[in-house]
Formats: structure tokens, C-alpha cells, sequence
């Protein structure tokens, strides 16, 4: 299996550093010293050559639209040898994974979709839940591959299973997110001690990922940036409610 990864932000470029320290891997960003950074890795010139030279590619890039351009526009598809795998590890749109999907196998090449979550800090240690949307047979191939990148991989369903999965996750989260927010600032207001506080909610019901990881390793000690925007969330969370709407 010849691997190629493309999108090297904070999650891509983590799972792709994974993996480079674990295979060999070619990679390609549309900021060229995002590629080099990754360690042990073969920058690529193109998302076309990268096609050229891989017949399985992960891409992991903020939006379905820009999937859609690095696959289509870029060159992927056409570059690619049938019979090859596009994985689409972004958190995306559902509706508009099965659509390029379909696309990609009237052309003779196979697209799932396994976003992740768990964040930068759990690529490095190889701790990320894997949520796949594939048939059962194109499961059974890459899951070996997903496996280098963490063994908390979970077969979701068929195309855009994935995807749905992790919108569901990130609504979820991002409810959490507020409702802790707001309690912990009612409890300062109120004079309680903020670390107190925490301390007291991982013993009870009010306990999330937010008392667990986000207040005592981020707020608590002033670190703001958790390596996830709000405009990333925003994006996420209206996601979630479009599949609702629709």
C-alpha cells in the first residue's frame, strides 16, 4: 500500500506525523513547509502528484468543500490508478460525502470516510477515536492502515456513517462545552473556587469531557488555545443541525 496524506493542519499534520514515523508516506499541503515539517515524510509537488505516485490517500482538511477541490480540481482523481482509495478524514458533510463518493466510483476508485476525534494531543499518543463509513470489504482494507494511527477504530456503517457519527459526537461536545462554561462561571461568581469545582464534578454526575480534560489541562492553567477553533465548531455544529433540517 503506497500512502499519501493531504492537509496538514494541526489534526492532519499530527496523524500524518503518526503515520510517517510508521511507513513510508507522501504528503502535500498547500503551504510547502507544512509538508516538510513532517519528519520522515516525501513532500509532494501536487495533489495530482501525489495521485500519481499513491493508490490509497487520506486527506483531512477543514471543510467537505475543500475535499471537493483537492480531489476534483486538484487533479486526485484523475491522476489515481483505478481501483485506488480516497480516505476523507475531515469532519464533513454527510450528504456531500455520498455524493463524491458515487462520483469517485463511476470513475473506478473507491472513497470512504473515517473522521477522528480525541484531537492533536491523541494522534501523538495513538489514542483517536476512528469513526469509518465504508462498505464491510473496503473496511476490512484500510482498517490495517487506520490501525498504525490508533486501535480505537469503530466501523460506523456504509459511506457518510462516519461523518454522521462524528457530528453527532461534536454536537454533543459542543453542549457540553457551553453548559460546563456557564456553570463554572455561575460557581466563580458565586465565590466557589473554579479548580474546587472541577475537582468535586469529576466525582459526580456534572462530569464531562470538559471537567476530565478541557478545564483542568486548558482553562484552568490560562492555556486558551486547545488546538480547535470556534469557527471550526460553528462549522460542526451547523452540520449537525442541517442533517436534522434535512
Amino acid at each position: 500500500m503506497d500512502v499519501g496524506f493531504i492537509g496538514l493542519g494541526k489534526m492532519g499534520g499530527a496523524i500524518a506525523r503518526r503515520l510517517a514515523a510508521r511507513r513510508p508516506l507522501a504528503v502535500f499541503d498547500l503551504r510547502p513547509e507544512a509538508a516538510s515539517a513532517i519528519a520522515g515524510a516525501k513532500p509532494a509537488e501536487s495533489a495530482a502528484a501525489l495521485g500519481l505516485a499513491c493508490d490509497t490517500i487520506c486527506l483531512c482538511l477543514p471543510t467537505s468543500a475543500d475535499v471537493r477541490r483537492a480531489i476534483f480540481d486538484g487533479g486526485v482523481l484523475e491522476a489515481m490508478a483505478r481501483g485506488g482509495m480516497i480516505v476523507d478524514m475531515t469532519t464533513g458533510d454527510p450528504t456531500a460525502t455520498r455524493d463524491m463518493a458515487a462520483q469517485i466510483e463511476a470513475a473506478g476508485l473507491h472513497m470512504i470516510d473515517a473522521p477522528v476525534s480525541g484531537g492533536p494531543m491523541a494522534a501523538d499518543s495513538g489514542t483517536l477515536a476512528i469513526m469509518v463509513g465504508a462498505p464491510d470489504a473496503l473496511f476490512a482494507r484500510i482498517r490495517p492502515l487506520l490501525a498504525e494511527i490508533s486501535p480505537n477504530i469503530f466501523h460506523a456503517g456504509g459511506v457518510g456513517a462516519g461523518h454522521t457519527m462524528k457530528l453527532v459526537n461534536n454536537l454533543t461536545s459542543a453542549g457540553n462545552r457551553l453548559v460546563a462554561f456557564e456553570a463554572l462561571t455561575l460557581a466563580a461568581k458565586n465565590g466557589l473556587d473554579p479548580a474546587r469545582c472541577i475537582e468535586i464534578m469529576q466525582k459526580s454526575s456534572g462530569r464531562s469531557f470538559m471537567t476530565e480534560v478541557i478545564f483542568p489541562k486548558f482553562i484552568l492553567p490560562g492555556k486558551l488555545d486547545q488546538g480547535f477553533t470556534t469557527g471550526l465548531m460553528l462549522k460542526d455544529v451547523t452540520l449537525a443541525t442541517k442533517l436534522g433540517v434535512e
